[in-house]
């Protein structure tokens, strides 16, 4: 089943990186929603611009605590699930950051920052998270 882990998180991965390729030459305009490429060299809601360093070596650590934590989690539960969104999340944007020196983001609601499918992920692994502690799996 740990397999099943990593095969997700690789295909999630690949879908974030191949989003972020197209959105680069291609954008459209759905009116409640634009589809556009913009360079992110911060973290979520614009912190810590341009501190690519710090914002390669945290997403590092959680890769290793993610592994580190996988060992002591029940397979197929919130909380495995939860690493597994969180680990292609953050992949999805280190990758990014460490070729290209900022993230690319092009999901643009108008109200909220300008996002990706690797933005996704992490939220997806947040709401896991805390469903995991509610029901402390």
């Amino acid at each position: 089943m740990r397999s099943r882990f990593f095969i997700i998180s690789f295909l999630i991965i690949i879908f974030d990186q191949l989003t972020k390729i197209y959105f680069k030459y291609n954008s459209y305009d759905l009116r409640v929603l634009q589809l556009h490429f913009v360079k992110n060299y911060g973290a979520g809601f614009g912190i810590l611009q341009n501190q690519r360093l710090l914002l390669i070596l945290i997403p590092i650590l959680v890769i290793f605590l993610i592994f580190y934590y996988l060992k002591e989690i029940k397979q197929e539960n919130f909380a495995f699930y939860a690493m597994l969104f969180l680990l292609a999340g953050t992949i999805g944007n280190l990758i990014d950051r460490i070729f290209f020196g900022y993230v690319t983001d092009f999901i643009d609601l108008g109200f909220w920052p300008v996002f990706n499918i690797a933005d996704i992920s992490n939220v997806v692994a947040g709401i896991l998270i805390v469903i995991s502690l509610i029901r402390k799996e």
